[in-house]
This record gives C-alpha cells, structure tokens and sequence, in this order.
C-alpha cells in the first residue's frame, strides 16, 4: 500500500476544519501507486482524495501541478479538482508534508487492459496535450534522458543482483540512447505517468485521468511512448500491435503526429522503458524498512526495452506510416 506517513484520526479532524466539507466520516489508505501517501477521504459533503507528497515530488513544484489540473478543467479534461481550504489555498501541510484534497472521479481502473481502452486513452491523451498547450506554467521534466544514468549509477553493484551482468548493458543501452536523443520535437505538458491505474473508466468510456504529479513539460509525443509502455504488453511481456495500433491511431487523429514525431517514436520508447526501469531499480533496491508499499519488478522493463531495441519503425506500433 503506498501509505509512506500514517495520519492518526486526530489530526485529520483538526486539519479538516480549515475545510467546509461537513465532518469525517471515513478514510483508507489506497494500495495504488507508489509515489506519495493517499487516502480516500469520505466526508459528510462526499469522497475526496487526501495526497501526502513524499519522495520524489519537489514542494516548490505544488503550484504548478494545482493550476494545472484548474487549466486543464477549465479545457474539457477530465480529471480531479483541487479543493481549496476557507482561506482560498489548495495546499496545506499534514503531519510534516504538503498536503491537499483533489475531487473524487466516478469509475475503475481497468485490471484487464483491451484495445478499446487503449483506444480511449490515445484519444484522451491528445485532448490533454492539446488543451495544455496555452498553460503558461513551466516545469522541466526532472526525470528525461539526463537523470537517468544518475538514477543507474545510484544502484551501484546493486544492479547485478537483480540480474546478473544488467548493469553494464544498461550503461552500453543509455549510451546509444543519449547519444541519439532528439531535441527539436513539438514540446509542451506531458503526463509523463499514464499507466492503467492512473486512468478511469466506466466500461470502456473513459471518465478521468488522475495523479498528474510527474507532470511537466517535454516532448508531446514521448508521452505516447510512455503509454506504449503501459498500456501495450500482456502479462508475459509480449507486445500486443492491435492495442498499440488503436492507441497511435486515436492520439494521431486527435492530435496529428509530425513526421519528425513518427520517425523518432521507436527511440522514444525505448527511453521511456529505461526511465521506468532505472526508477523502479532505485526503487527496488532503496524502498526503507517499513514501507506500506511493494516495489514493482524491474525486470518487466528489462523486457520492454529488449522489444523496443528490435523495432525499426513506428510501423511496429501500427502507425500508418506514408
């Protein structure tokens, strides 16, 4: 459970009052998620989600991340809220760390991903990126290509107990990588962190997207390699083209793909899995004693950037390529 600082029932009442949102009546931990401490928070006035921030998230960044989910709104997104206290704020501090309620959205994330869902979540991804495209806010991406090798060489020999001779492939890997890394695509806000549990939906109608506090500004379409990652492999870690081709498709009529953007698909997915492997080998190796939360496996991405080495063209993702 990513549940990092526990709340008592006594300082969630006193904390609530800065609140007009009627009386406890419950809260829970949620299991998903590994980032930050959260908490469905039922109050008299309805559900509500209570965040702790933890880790990785810099305090400095809060304001950007509120009035971002306000602008995105505002632009026919959907996705949660921020609620704000009496005095007008939307953040505060519990138990020693900034703290804020967003709404709650109605619906499920889906534990057996299908290609209407994917399709759903390119379409929904393109809206996002469209109607970000005026937020005057800026954040970098403190987790692109630069970061990653930092983050590899933090693990130390601890890398080749996850798989023995892993760290010096991954080092060979990040030299290709970086050495090919694009730096005139389109850019503007990216999730940066769309996997399955952050996204919700009724059936196959998608009803919001949630936990944007990776958000930040970066290329448009290294957020579509992300969600190739997340959204595009079964269980046994094969690649499922029909999910991909309904993703790409979707995105692309939603918000057309340059030509540039196409051709450099391939390698940006391939940094994406290595982003989401060295941060999950940090993870692994340096989650503290204690912590409600289990690791996810890094190895499902050792076999994520094994495909993306092999593809040649977006054609593989089942783009149409002219």
């Amino acid at each position: 459970m990513a549940v990092y600082t526990e709340v008592s029932d006594e300082e969630l009442v006193e904390f609530m009052t800065a609140y007009d949102l009627g009386e406890v009546v419950a809260v829970k931990g949620i299991a998903e998620g590994i980032e930050n401490s959260n908490f469905l928070l039922t109050m008299s006035s309805g559900a509500y989600i209570l965040t702790l921030y933890e880790k990785r998230v810099d305090p400095r960044d809060l304001p950007f991340f509120v009035g971002l989910l306000d602008h995105l709104a505002a632009g026919g997104v959907a996705c949660p809220l921020p609620v704000r206290a009496r005095d007008g704020e939307a953040l505060r501090t519990l138990c020693g760390r900034p703290a804020a309620i967003v709404t709650f959205l109605p619906g499920l994330w889906p534990r057996r991903v299908t290609p209407d869902h994917c399709a759903g979540v390119g379409r929904a991804l393109a809206q996002m990126h469209l109607a970000g495209a005026d937020f005057p806010g800026g954040r970098e991406n403190a987790l692109s290509v630069d970061a990653w090798r930092p983050l590899l060489k933090s693990a130390g020999s601890g890398v080749d107990s996850v798989q023995v001779g892993l760290g010096g492939k991954l080092n060979r890997d990040l030299d290709a990588i970086e050495a090919a890394w694009p730096e005139d695509l389109p850019r503007g806000i990216i999730h940066a962190d769309l996997f399955p549990d952050n996204v919700f939906f009724r059936g196959t109608e998608l009803t919001g997207l949630i936990d944007f506090y990776f958000a930040c500004r970066d290329f448009l379409v290294y957020d579509l390699a992300i969600c190739l990652n997340a959204w595009c492999f079964e269980a046994d870690y094969s690649f499922n083209v029909t999910k991909a081709r309904r993703l790409v498709m979707e995105y692309a009529r939603t918000r057309p793909l340059g030509a540039d953007e196409v051709q450099a698909l391939p390698l940006l997915a391939r940094g994406a899995a290595m982003r989401f492997l060295v941060t999950r080998l940090y993870d692994w190796l340096n989650t503290p004693p204690g912590a409600l939360v289990t690791p996810k496996d890094p190895l499902e991405y050792v076999a994520k950037l094994r495909f993306h080495e092999q593809v040649k063209s977006a054609a593989e993702y089942g783009l149409d390529v002219d």
